[in-house]
């Protein structure tokens, strides 16, 4: 009773300050949310739909927030914020396609509920990893200070998922860079069925901000009018002065996880005290009270959200269900790019080492795309771990080349954020080993934010990878096979510093992401000349390296060096040596071709044999290549072991030291 009260109170106390249109507008808004979901669980109890997460009670947030908030300020809502995408003026027929799965959804049937994005009202859905887009709402903000838009970013996320690592990162990262996005945790009491005692210690989730040096507040999520004030209030402020905040609103969640999941595991009592907390309920009788509204309008504003909905829901069921079209899965896969052809001025070259051919492109990418950022942990005036960003800070400044947390996820994150507000973005990890720290925004954001609701990921991933150093298990692994199985990257894997610098360069023009694999061994090892002036080498396509008719070599990067470095100690054989340089898509005309042509087949690679790409290769040539073989495909891989340090048995890991007799033994077959 308190409470209520007290929000009464409230309500008055402001009513100063709000205008009776922008009362009646707060009204309609948080009013149309409620009367769909209840039109929802009706047709869901009926069998017309099959599923539904719940937002009732909770609405004020949503709407209050995005009430607050200028049209093209990007918002990253949750399951249950229906009241974002209404108050955002989404026709309900296309939310209701999309909730069905047909063509007419912003995700085309790929994808279910509010797990979509649309840039035409600025609001970016989740994923069901929960955690992962509140770093992707603080890239929306580092490109809305790098633009200088003065644009904030509102970021949902739950009180369950603030134990997830994306949630800690995102926020440090706001806070270091002093990001103008707004963190907004919905504390409904549940994660699914497990209460707030069962997931976090501390006493309030917004004495959290006081660790990463930001603003917390704490808010009846509740009170429309006291929401609408807070986020008002530091939007404005945020616009002026960029920083982070996070607020905690407290809220309750009046239905099950989802309706299937049933409340039996809340005590009764808790829905008897929020009941009367009810923000539809309280708003209106407030409204009644200081005659803004009457029983006649609330009824008329009743009937004519009734007649929209059912005219809306009529025309949502019109959409025939969703038509399968192997073609038009597989065209959405990756974002529609006919790559410029940059030929090399081979009158121009100079001798560079891999390393150097490496930051040459880099370094011409950043003058030739002034939206381009690169992001990595020491790469400013360090200049990274192995020195190839060294001096880029005084050429393009601490904005554009920005060193990192160690907080693999959040970057890539961010890198997507970037992405939606059209900045292209180069992440380097440190040793692509810690790639997997960042593995769930790389497969599950970047791969298929395209397929999904056709946003693409304009990122570079830079990979140090390979063994031969002696760094052990955790410095050198060749680790390409993990995305090879992900639908929507793109992996190339150079093995030379031509090659280096024209597929970096493709890499940053390409709008799809790509892992770009550079083999640390090779950096300082390997010499070559190369053209002065921007090129680029197209991704796709491989290259013969030497022909020859006896066997042919299928491999790639530090592979390359192996098999020219044994046919160069056997004469006797003739080799065709195929480079395969993009990995993700294939060549297979070019495997093909080379399959046929000699009719005995060697896949080298460094990664380990079982489960690695030698294994795809081999697949593709079996089928299309059977009746032209004379020999059985061989594959010569790395030992099925952990990486290990000591080089005597790093050696042996490594596939060079059997691959000479696997291609002797071919030959002869």
């Amino acid at each position: 009773m308190v409470t209520e009260q007290l929000n009464v109170h409230i309500a008055y106390k402001r009513k100063k300050h709000h205008s009776d249109a922008l009362l009646l507008q707060l009204y309609k808004a948080l009013l149309l949310p409620r009367m769909i979901e209840e039109k929802m669980l009706n047709q869901l109890r009926m069998n017309k739909i099959s599923k539904w997460f719940s937002g009732i009670g909770q609405e004020a947030i949503a709407v209050g927030v995005t009430e607050a908030l200028q049209p093209d300020e990007y918002i990253l809502p949750m399951h249950r914020n229906l009241g974002v995408f209404t108050s955002r003026h989404i026709p309900f027929h296309q939310l209701f396609k999309q909730w069905q799965g047909t063509l007419g959804g912003f995700t085309k049937g790929r994808d279910r509920s509010f797990h979509f994005g649309t840039n035409e009202y600025s609001i970016v859905g989740m994923i069901s990893h929960l955690g992962p887009q509140l770093a992707v709402g603080s890239g929306i903000a580092l490109a809305d200070k790098l633009l200088q838009t003065n644009k904030i970013t509102v970021a949902f996320t739950g009180e369950g998922a603030t134990s997830e690592g994306d949630f800690h990162e995102a926020l440090n990262v706001a806070a270091v860079w002093k990001l103008p996005v707004i963190f907004m945790i919905e504390n409904n009491g549940y994660g699914l069925s497990t209460p707030t005692n069962e997931q976090y210690a501390c006493k309030k989730l917004v004495d959290r901000a006081l660790g990463y040096g930001i603003e917390g507040v704490q808010i009846d999520g509740n009170n429309i009018l006291e929401v609408y004030d807070t986020i008002n209030k530091l939007a404005t402020s945020l616009r002026k002065d960029p920083r982070p905040v996070l607020i905690e609103a407290l809220t309750f969640r009046m239905r099950g996880h989802e309706e299937a999941s049933g409340v039996d595991y809340v005590p009764k009592h808790y829905f008897e005290t929020w009941e009367r907390k009810d923000p539809v309920t309280n708003f209106e009788n407030y409204l009644q009270n200081i005659g803004l509204l009457t029983e006649e309008s609330i009824a008329a504003i009743r009937a004519e959200f009734k007649q929209y909905i059912d005219s809306d829901l009529k025309l949502g069921f019109t959409e025939p269900p969703a038509t399968a079209s192997i073609e038009q899965e597989l065209n959405d896969v990756y974002a529609p790019f006919t790559p410029p052809q940059h030929q090399p001025n081979l009158a121009q070259q100079s001798s560079k080492r891999f390393i150097e051919a490496i930051s040459d492109a880099l370094q011409q990418g950043m003058e030739r795309h002034e939206n381009m950022v690169i992001m990595g942990q020491d790469i400013a005036e360090y200049g990274g771990a192995f020195k190839i960003t060294k001096g880029f800070v005084g050429r393009f400044g601490r904005e554009r080349v920005r060193n990192t947390p160690i907080c693999e996820s959040a970057i890539v994150g961010i890198s997507l954020g970037l992405s939606i507000k059209k900045i292209k973005s180069v992440v380097e990890m440190q040793f692509a080993d810690f790639v997997t720290c960042a593995f769930n925004q790389i497969i599950n954001n970047l791969a298929k934010s395209h397929w999904r609701w056709g946003q693409n990921a304009d990122v570079v991933v830079r990979m140090p990878t390979g063994a031969g150093t002696g760094a052990g298990p955790f410095h050198s692994q060749s680790n390409e096979a993990w995305f090879f199985h992900s639908p929507g990257l793109k992996i190339v894997y150079p093995s030379n510093p031509y090659d280096a610098k024209g597929l970096l360069l493709a890499a940053i023009e390409d709008p799809n992401p790509v892992m770009y694999f550079e083999h640390k061994a090779l950096y300082r090892s390997l010499v070559a000349d190369v053209p002065d002036d921007y090129y680029t080498v197209p991704i796709g396509k491989a290259n013969l390296v030497q022909s020859g008719d006896d066997v042919s070599i299928i491999t790639y990067g530090m592979g390359v060096h192996w098999a020219t470095k044994a046919l160069a100690t056997l004469p006797h054989i003739s080799a065709d040596v195929v480079d395969l340089r993009t990995l993700l898509p294939l060549d297979i005309d070019a495997i093909i071709a080379t399959a046929r042509k000699t009719g005995k087949v060697l896949i080298l690679h460094e990664d380990s044999q079982t489960g690695g790409i030698g294994g795809e290769i081999a697949a593709i040539i079996a089928e299309h290549c059977f009746q032209y073989l004379d020999a059985p495909i061989v594959r010569c891989g790395a030992l099925d072991t952990p990486i290990p340090f000591a080089i005597p048995l790093e050696q042996q890991y490594l596939p060079e030291s059997r691959f000479k007799a696997a291609l002797e033994k071919l030959a002869a077959f």
